[in-house]
């Protein structure tokens, strides 16, 4: 079966590897220049436990998963990675029965080792930080990201796939052959494959509302939610990721540390109309207030503007999070053909699993 896929960042390297290892002719169609130029490069980096999620859901089942397998895969392929460990902090006696509600999550989820720790215990572990009670979880990491993307190029490449730079897919139409696909770029034209998935993250409805005849009431409206990272100036005060307790639209403004063990905030939730990557140095004033409810020696001055990224959400402001979509032959009816939507937080993490996934269904 020859299959494209679009979009290389990490959920498409990762369905391409899949579908190379089954033996399948992989073509992964990549708008820009280089691999994980968009999502992929603009997150935190974290390797996701699994707490968050409803139980049975889609996000749940495929970053407990698919953290297992991207420690292995790390292990196997050299992959640079960290395993720090993380504490979900209740800065307040009001916030301790909802990281309870988390530690619970996280058990049903299958999540190893978590645990419900003190003030006293949390402090032991982390000096400078202030909380009255604490979730430990030992399985979050970090992973450098683009290292990971390579590795997932080298595998597509050395079982005969290739990565077409430059090569934005225009529209897709069912033909007798399979799929008819139209790219752009400086020598445009078509190509008949046998199955295409859409892995194009914040441009997945645009490709599937060009896609014939996938039905357009079955794509989700997209919803831009901004993620502003701070940097923090001095030396870092923590040896583990601090998160509080979740707000709505993400999962607070927690500290994250990189391989070199340097020290940000991020990211917050800032709900925007157009994709836009500059960071506004003004919203540091809110960062300071939330930090220091579980950091209060944050010094003045101490946080500059680093990074930011954009969620590719399927809900908007004041509406329950949506789980990831995966629409495949089972669903829409059309063989050959899978779209991916919403594929946000945990998405870095659940890349190795989303991409089995994908892969058996295709042959649906």
């Amino acid at each position: 079966m020859q299959i494209l896929i679009v979009g290389a960042g990490v959920i498409g390297l990762s369905v391409a590897r899949a579908a190379a290892l089954r033996g399948h002719d992989v073509i992964v169609a990549e708008k820009e220049g280089q691999i994980g130029t968009g999502i992929s490069s603009r997150n935190s980096e974290v390797i996701h436990a699994g707490i968050y999620y409803p139980t049975g859901s889609l996000r749940a089942r495929h970053c407990v998963r698919g953290r297992r397998m991207l420690y292995d895969y790390c292990a196997s392929h050299g992959v640079p990675h960290k395993k720090y460990g993380k504490l979900i902090v209740a800065t307040k006696d009001a916030e301790i029965a909802k990281v309870e509600t988390l530690l619970r999550q996280a058990i049903a989820n299958g999540v190893e080792g978590m645990r419900m720790i003190g003030a006293a215990e949390a402090k032991a572990m982390e000096p400078a930080l202030s909380c009255v009670a604490a979730v430990h979880s030992p399985e979050t990491g970090i992973i450098d990201s683009h290292r990971l993307m390579l590795a997932l190029q080298g595998d597509v490449e050395d079982r005969g796939g290739s990565i077409a730079f430059h090569t934005p897919i225009v529209a897709v139409a069912r033909c007798a052959g399979g799929w008819e696909v139209r790219y752009g770029g400086a020598e445009p034209g078509t190509l008949t494959v046998d199955a295409v998935v859409n892995a194009a993250g914040l441009g997945a409805q645009a490709l599937a509302r060009a896609t014939e005849p996938y039905p357009p009431t079955r794509v989700p409206k997209r919803a831009l939610a901004k993620g502003n990272y701070f940097q923090y100036a001095g030396r870092p005060v923590f040896s583990r990721l601090i998160y509080p307790a979740p707000v709505e639209g993400g999962l607070g403004t927690h500290v994250t540390l990189d391989l070199a063990g340097r020290m940000r905030f991020g990211p917050d939730v800032e709900w925007v109309e157009t994709e836009n990557y500059d960071v506004d140095p003004r919203r540091a004033d809110s960062f300071y207030a939330s930090i220091r409810t579980y950091f209060p020696a944050l010094p003045d001055g101490a946080l500059m503007p680093d990074y930011c990224g954009i969620r590719p959400k399927i809900t908007g402001r004041g509406e329950p999070p949506a789980d990831f979509l995966i629409d495949g032959p089972a669903e829409h009816g059309l063989s050959g053909l899978v779209q991916l939507f919403g594929i946000e937080s945990p998405g870095l993490t659940s890349s190795p699993s989303i991409a089995e996934d994908v892969a058996e269904r295709l042959r649906e």
